[in-house]
């Protein structure tokens, strides 16, 4: 391991195995650096700074994306009165996590967290403890493998699919692209969660971007170079939400949902690229 590379924490190190390809950007660890965290190697802060040099304002984006989960589970908690979350893409943990801010509001909320990266996973373990009245849970999965969530033992002991849930898939759609069925992927998800549960989802777009940034961002995304990602057209976010009932504000930028709390001045839409909403299933 070169000492560039030994930048990331004692978890990350504990876990460099042949099951973590160093070399590969990872979404999660991209995060984690955009957000300023130490759970990253070469290839994603590398990574990290192509897209930062093409779009300044990702690191923008990343945080307001973290504060738009920490609005949303404050809703769907204190407003909406749900109890249990199923959050896939949970991403390496930060401040303000779903069962911190549910549990917060809901001491006996119970969480289930799923992410396909063994360092998100070691972290959650090790780091994501739940009140005592509540729970957590983690699962090793992929949002492509909604069975294998769906049917997974730590997920049945946890949250119980006969009571409502939230299901929380926050800066991840934007990663299955058109032909592995996204809105077929969230359909299933939802089909086994009962009336009253609800979805939050958010997903980067070009929309909000200036004419050249967005030009920029296509050629990006066709080129792959910065792996698979699939800007969404506001309309084609929506679709995310077909059947549902969306809570107000409706969809907008994630920098604008119920943000009116939030320090001031706001970030403008262009340099939050992202789309998010929050709706419950009848």
């Amino acid at each position: 391991m070169s000492s560039e590379e030994t930048r990331f924490s004692p978890v990350a190190a504990e876990l460099t195995s042949s099951r973590i390809d160093t070399s590969v950007a990872h979404p999660a660890r991209r995060y984690n650096y955009w957000l300023g965290g130490k759970d990253n190697f070469q290839a994603d802060r590398e990574s990290g700074d192509a897209i930062a040099a093409a779009f300044p304002a990702v690191r923008i984006a990343a945080l307001e994306n973290r504060y738009f989960l920490r609005r949303a589970v404050s809703f769907l908690a204190e407003e909406a009165g749900i109890r249990q979350f199923l959050d896939i893409g949970t991403g390496i943990p930060t401040a303000n996590n779903t069962h911190e801010v549910a549990q917060s509001i809901a001491p006996h909320s119970r969480i289930v967290y799923v992410d396909n990266d063994p360092i998100v996973l070691s972290h959650a373990r090790a780091l994501l403890t739940s009140s005592p009245e509540g729970a957590t849970a983690y699962i090793d999965a992929d949002l492509r493998e909604p069975e294998k969530i769906l049917n997974h033992p730590d997920l049945l002991r946890t949250l119980d699919l006969s009571q409502p849930v939230a299901l929380m898939l926050i800066a991840i759609t934007h990663f299955i692209v058109d032909s592995e069925d996204p809105y077929g992927i969230v359909t299933r998800l939802l089909d086994a969660l009962p009336s009253g549960s609800y979805l939050a989802v958010t997903n980067v777009t070009t929309d909000l971007m200036p004419p050249e940034q967005k030009r920029e961002a296509d050629a990006a995304a066709t080129s792959g170079r910065h792996g698979p990602i699939r800007f969404r057209s506001r309309d084609e976010f929506a679709r995310f939400f077909d059947g549902l009932e969306l809570a107000p504000p409706g969809i907008g930028p994630v920098a604008e949902w119920r943000a009116e709390n939030e320090p001031q001045p706001r970030p403008s839409a262009a340099e939050a690229s992202v789309y998010g909403g929050v709706a419950r299933k009848p």
